[in-house]
């Protein structure tokens, strides 16, 4: 069955690498290689910080080798850091063997590092710390959006995402097969409950002035409301939402909400998704899934850098 085309394609895009602002990026890897190198965070940082284990040891050669390997079958996410790593670290070249969003099995070599061993050694840990959190993300994802496979209904995220990490986690999900909700509080107007409560706008005449006020007010920008009673199905359709939250709606009142819609807006369901019950979820007439699952009930993947004879 095909996707209904979206009134908005910002209600269900997917951000790529080349979405990703790279001063940004290596802000994150300078505050990540601060902390490790530096004691960033503490109010008695060291006076003289360096890497005292490495430091310590003379290395046997002037250039070394290494390979970063999946441990596990996992999903491929942030392969694109490991260059931008190694620069803040003082140098070295990655070769890549593999891409971001594909699947591999344990054993697989993501790529190789090159460079002075002092480097690489201080470079480690940073480096495993984004894969593996990040290959977590793509691969919880991907195993959300294959209980979806057989289904229209698209995958998406939230806003329930680690601070400073959320483009990198949303494009994480991206790589797993799922779909990027909202950025943040500037792409889409989203009156959730508390909205309505703080305005006393939760029924009838309010709800449907609160969503017509929030198109006047914002033009060009998709209007989403959560609703949490079916009896508020008709007036935020009334007023021309562009698509109706669900939240905690069981798979038979989704299907109410459905019957009442009849294809006029988009419809999107959260709320007590896991990956158990989500495939109960998803129907005929249901555009959207949304979960925070996708990232914080992600593990770390198992990923080794393995150093290698040259």
């Amino acid at each position: 069955m095909p996707q209904r085309p979206n009134k908005h394609p910002v209600l269900a895009q997917r951000l790529t690498w080349e979405d990703l602002d790279q001063a940004h990026m290596r802000d994150l890897i300078q505050l990540a290689r601060k902390e490790d190198l530096t004691g960033a965070g503490l109010s008695s940082p060291p006076e003289n910080p360096t890497d005292v284990t490495t430091n310590t040891f003379r290395p046997s050669a002037e250039e070394g080798q290494a390979a970063i390997v999946a441990r596990e079958p996992i999903t491929i996410c942030g392969l694109s850091l490991v260059p931008l790593i190694l620069e803040a670290f003082g140098g070295g070249t990655f070769t890549s063997h593999q891409q971001d969003a594909e699947s591999t099995g344990k054993g697989t070599t993501l790529g190789i590092l090159n460079g002075n061993p002092s480097t690489l050694l201080k470079a480690e840990r940073i480096l495993l710390n984004f894969l593996q959190h990040l290959c977590g993300i793509a691969t919880n994802t991907s195993a959300f959006a294959e209980r979806l496979s057989k289904s229209p209904t698209r995958l998406l995220d939230t806003r329930k995402t680690t601070p400073g990490l959320r483009v990198l986690e949303k494009y994480a999900v991206a790589c797993g097969g799922g779909w990027n909700h909202r950025i943040g509080l500037f792409d889409r107007v989203l009156i959730k409950d508390n909205h309505l409560a703080a305005f006393s706008a939760k029924q009838g005449k309010a709800l449907i002035e609160a969503v017509r006020l929030a198109r006047q007010k914002n033009p060009g920008i998709p209007v989403e409301i959560e609703i949490d009673q079916l009896e508020q199905v008709l007036p935020a359709l009334e007023a021309g939402a562009d698509c109706l939250l669900l939240d905690n709606f069981s798979p038979a009142l989704i299907g109410e909400a459905i019957a009442l819609v009849k294809g006029r807006t988009s419809i999107e369901a959260s709320g007590g998704i896991t990956l158990a019950n989500i495939a109960d979820y998803a129907q005929p007439g249901l555009d959207f899934i949304s979960t925070g699952a996708l990232v914080h009930h992600s593990r770390w993947t198992d990923i080794g850098l393995d150093w290698l004879e040259t």
